[in-house]
């Protein structure tokens, strides 16, 4: 599920997975999986000097040496280097003509196409994971998942407003509920692909994105709390699928379910032509 409070129309909706614009103070959305005790120095420059690019603190082109990030993240030589390299087998930077580095940012077309291929990564999982003798192994943790979210959302609404745990715990929900689709479907291949572009905005698994100004009306709150409903019947609706051995309604669910994250990257470019990548984290939490 992709939690959205954002203006909507009830009758194009219905069957339409929910993202919304809501900044929690979650590394600004960017996914950020570990446990920074457990974490080597080089992945955890890795994960800030990403974050800093992303956000547009380094130009497009702009070239990086291994002194000067040194000098920025008071740090040794050889951790920056092993963190560059991590990135440029991202993507994210690319060896410039000589020494050093030039910053390859991702653009809002780039995340697009990402999320355009983790839907079909994510339709093919739950297509897999029906026809998976094994596939029982994996229902009470979508069972579970599924009621949390329930839970939380009914919480939402009596509360009235957002609360930051509350979302969290939703968050935790959702992205328990398509890791064990991931983990069902018998053919490890999906995750490890998913994995390689989870560094993106929107891109982790479960990730959701959340109306800043949700809060702003009873009325703009309730249809969010409707669309989070929503997106969890379409939940519902997969897991039955997977459960029966309908494969081809649980792809066919999930890719409706994933790509509405793509209809409302477009509908944000729309509302503002010069939308960036970095407008976009503000928008997920993840």
């Amino acid at each position: 599920m992709q939690g959205c409070f954002h203006d909507w129309d009830p009758e194009s909706s219905i069957n339409i997975e929910f993202h919304a614009i809501y900044a929690l103070n979650v590394d600004f959305g960017i996914p950020i999986y570990v446990n920074r005790g457990m974490e080597s120095i080089d992945t955890q420059l890795a994960t800030r000097i990403r974050q800093d690019i992303i956000l547009g603190n380094y130009d497009e082109g702009e070239r990086l040496s291994e002194a000067q990030l040194c000098e920025a993240y008071k740090v040794s030589r050889t951790p920056i280097r092993l963190a560059l390299r991590l990135l440029e087998h991202e993507g994210i930077i690319r060896r410039g003509e000589g020494r050093g580095y030039l910053v390859q940012s991702p653009t809002v077309e780039d995340i697009i196409q990402a999320v355009e291929v983790r839907g079909h990564l994510e339709s093919l999982a739950a297509r897999l994971m029906a026809q998976n003798a094994d596939r029982d192994d994996y229902l009470p943790q979508m069972t579970e998942a599924i009621e949390i979210i329930d839970e939380t959302v009914s919480d939402l609404a009596r509360l009235g407003h957002l609360s930051d745990t509350m979302v969290r715990q939703g968050l935790a929900a959702n992205k328990l509920f398509h890791t064990s689709i991931l983990g069902g479907c018998g053919n490890g291949y999906v995750a490890h692909t998913c994995e390689k572009i989870s560094h993106l905005p929107m891109l982790s698994a479960g990730s959701m994105v959340f109306d800043r100004t949700v809060d702003d009306t009873p009325e703009h709150f309730d249809r969010g709390v409707f669309r989070l409903r929503i997106g969890n019947a379409q939940h519902k609706v997969i897991f039955e699928a997977i459960k029966q051995g309908d494969a081809v309604r649980a792809e066919g669910m999930m890719r409706e379910h994933s790509h509405t994250m793509i209809e409302y990257i477009q509908m944000f470019e729309k509302q503002d032509s010069s939308l960036t990548v970095a407008d976009l984290v503000a928008y997920s939490t993840s």
